[in-house]
């Protein structure tokens, strides 16, 4: 019963050889396309998409003998800006275009590594070896020498490594080396202090992929977590960048490049480079299982997002370079189901080392703790810096005590001296700092449905990422707080099964403990006919609730993980597909917890500051609420799926102590 099978398809680029092809007549059209005043630009993209790059090269040598003038040359001086950029691209060879694109990446002040890293990761040893060549014949430079010059440490050793075009071809796998392997890589890094990053160079630079994905499935078993959450937690800045990037394209290629086209759209304007690149690069090769990875990951297809981010000529050469569009309902590839199922299964066997950033002070004093925040904030104008310094520095547990001591010491209320002295955003974060966990959630739920609208995304987001014991110490804490009972609250402020959802969840009483396999089967079969049937919506969502508010986390993931193998679809997809809402919101909420909930809390952040004005409660609600328990993971997360760091953002989006503040909370810039 093992994961889906993969079955056989001819091509997976979307252009291929023109049948009835004739160089000549090519040429002469774009010769006619061009002359005059202003060119045809419908008819040249439609001409050189049509076309494979073979081809293209047979018409720019026929373009050359017909008119005495280089074909590239005239559609650069015709055309311009990104529309230009990309048919230039797909006019040259691909071992040139890789070659232009990384010598524009290394020239000039700033070198693009993100370029160098997707380029390098990605090429077979054939195109690297055409690349190197490529490069010398255009340039007359020798690529590994400009490489050298611009890059640094481990990340320079790596990407030499991976221009020798030297890694074992597929077919190579040796079995009694697997173990070995996997054993390695976990003793280079987990297993001590300091990392061998040699040994990581050495063995992800050099095995083959099929032998690299049995290593990594190795890895997963005597670690316990995946090779990518050892190096998110072992490696840093672009060394980290290149080694996620390497995995990625050992696991699955067509999903590396779909996060890529992703990020080169989503958020504030588009990357563009980025998305050429890829666009021309893939389109031969695997531009359908591209698509196909970008419908799994992000419910929406490449063509859709294309669509939406693009215009004129230039979107209309990407949508033919992108071939269809992919109905979003429909059931995945063999690949992507098999894709699918393995993502699942490692987020089922990863235990990941949960980290928070702030930690207990070594020295403690509560007593001089109180003391100097008195001092602080005694007499005409406040010390912000000792505030801050003092609150962030110290644990939740210990910030208590300073509460307790600075009472019985001063007989005064710590909350409300520092709600005098402080305003605004800073007064919110360090007062949600020091109340306890139980009262800020308490707090937060209430500030959530106070006044006209409710925020029914705070609401979802801490009940579905609370434990049975957070639930239940939130709920004395507002029942102390307001004299009212949480539920009685919920249940005045919202509304059918929205409410009921957030009433299901509010009783904390998510079973725990081990994965049942008869039982998660059960439940994906239900699923499933709950999806096939779409009798009654209702009874759908009625089962889907049952289900996803009473299981525990890992029973949910081996659920979602079987529920790929009866259907071929994936959950996430049928709640975008069939439900509405907030019922739907709060659905979804939960399986992207289940899923990986540092990732949940990324993107939370990440809304919260995108865009115009920061929505500053709920940037203050995650950094406060994680700062303990998993605040380094969701920075990680953060990164891998923004091409940004948190630091970055909160400095971006923030200012003066607040944003000080924060950056202390964040705790590092990755």
């Amino acid at each position: 019963n093992g994961p889906p099978s993969v079955g056989a398809r001819d091509s997976l680029g979307t252009i291929a050889d023109q049948p009835d092809f004739d160089a000549g007549s090519d040429a002469e059209a774009l010769y006619n396309a061009m002359k005059g005043f202003g060119s045809d630009k419908e008819a040249i993209l439609d001409l050189i998409t049509s076309r494979s790059n073979a081809q293209r090269q047979e018409i720019r040598a026929a373009y050359k003998s017909q008119y005495g003038k280089d074909l590239i040359d005239d559609l650069k001086y015709e055309l311009t800006g990104k529309f230009e950029r990309l048919i230039v691209g797909l006019m040259r060879p691909p071992a040139y275009h890789d070659a232009k694109e990384i010598k524009d990446a290394i020239k000039g002040a700033g070198t693009d590594e993100k370029c160098l890293i997707e380029i390098l990761t990605s090429r077979t040893n054939e195109q690297i070896h055409n690349l190197v060549a490529a490069y010398k014949d255009a340039y007359g430079r020798d690529l590994e020498e400009d490489v050298i010059g611009d890059t640094s440490g481990h990340f320079k050793k790596m990407l030499i490594v991976l221009l020798q075009g030297t890694r074992e071809e597929d077919d190579v796998v040796s079995e009694d080396l697997v173990e070995q392997d996997a054993q390695d890589l976990y003793d280079a890094g987990e297993a001590q202090w300091g990392t061998d990053e040699a040994k990581f160079i050495m063995l992800l630079g050099n095995r083959s992929v099929t032998h690299l994905q049995l290593v990594f499935d190795e890895y997963q078993k005597i670690a316990e977590s995946s090779i990518e959450d050892s190096i998110k937690s072992e490696l840093s800045g672009d060394f980290e960048r290149l080694m996620l990037a390497v995995v990625q394209c050992i696991r699955s290629k067509p999903m590396y490049f779909a996060k890529r086209l992703y990020k080169s759209m989503k958020g504030l304007g588009t990357a563009d480079n980025t998305l050429i690149r890829i666009m021309v690069s893939r389109s031969e090769i695997d531009m359908l299982d591209i698509r196909e990875c970008f419908r799994l990951r992000y419910e929406k297809s490449l063509y859709n997002m294309i669509q939406d981010d693009t215009s004129g000529e230039y979107k209309r050469t990407l949508l033919n370079l992108c071939g269809g569009d992919d109905d979003i309902a429909g059931e995945f590839f063999p690949e992507a189901a098999q894709i699918a199922y393995k993502m699942w299964e490692i987020s089922a066997m990863t235990k990941v080392q949960l980290r928070g950033t702030v930690r207990p002070y070594q020295n403690f004093d509560p007593a001089s703790d109180a003391q100097a925040l008195r001092k602080a904030m005694k007499g005409f104008g406040t010390d912000e810096d000792t505030i801050i310094d003092i609150v962030t520095h110290r644990s939740n547990a210990q910030r208590q005590e300073i509460r307790q001591t600075f009472k019985s010491l001063l007989g005064r209320e710590l909350m409300a001296d520092l709600k005098s002295e402080l305003s605004k955003n800073l007064e919110r974060l360090i007062l949600g700092l020091m109340m306890t966990p139980a009262e800020f959630d308490a707090k937060m739920m209430k500030k959530a449905m106070e006044g006209a609208g409710t925020d029914e995304h705070s609401l979802i987001e801490i009940l579905v990422t609370r434990s049975n014991q957070e639930i239940q110490e939130m709920c004395s804490a507002y029942q102390n707080a307001y004299k009212k009972s949480l539920e009685d609250a919920i249940a005045s402020d919202t509304s059918g099964k929205f409410k009921r959802i957030l009433i299901s969840l509010a009783q904390g009483a998510r079973e725990e403990g081990p994965v049942d396999m008869a039982r998660a089967l059960e439940d994906a079969q239900v699923s499933v006919l709950a999806d096939a049937c779409n009798a009654d919506s209702d009874d759908m969502e009625d089962k889907f609730m049952s289900i996803l508010c009473t299981r525990s986390f890992p029973h949910l993931r081996k659920v979602f993980q079987e529920f790929v193998r009866c259907s071929n679809k994936d959950f996430e997809q049928i709640i975008k597909k069939e439900m509405s809402g907030d019922f739907k919101n709060a659905m979804f909420a939960i399986v992207r917890s289940v899923k990986n909930q540092p990732s949940y809390f990324a993107d939370r952040l990440y809304k919260a500051m995108k865009g115009l004005g920061t929505d500053d409660r709920a940037l203050i609600r995650i950094m406060v609420s994680r700062s303990e328990i998993d605040l380094f993971n969701i920075r990680k997360e953060f990164k891998e799926t923004h091409d940004a760091t948190l630091h970055e953002f909160i400095q971006g989006d923030t200012s003066g102590d607040y944003r000080k503040t924060l950056l202390i909370i964040c705790g590092g810039e990755d």
